[in-house]
């Protein structure tokens, strides 16, 4: 019964981090379409950029374990 439940676990990671990718692979889509579009408008691009950033550093980084408590 247990390892089933890692098996889960583990399964619901790889989706998780298959979505992150696919997230991160649209909007480096997106951002060469408005590079091309807008001529490269840097207030969109810095937008798109900072999206990008933030999914890395939640979901690569881990950035969210530095406020959980030590136990965990």
């Amino acid at each position: 019964m247990e390892r089933k439940i890692v098996e889960e676990r583990k399964a619901a990671v790889y989706r998780q981090g298959i979505v992150v990718a696919v997230v991160l692979a649209i909007l480096t889509g997106f951002e060469f379409w408005v590079s091309i579009v807008t001529g490269g408008s840097a207030v969109l691009l810095f937008l798109i950029a900072l999206a990008k950033s933030g999914l890395i550093v939640q979901y690569f980084m881990h950035i969210y374990r530095l406020w959980r408590p030590e136990s965990h």
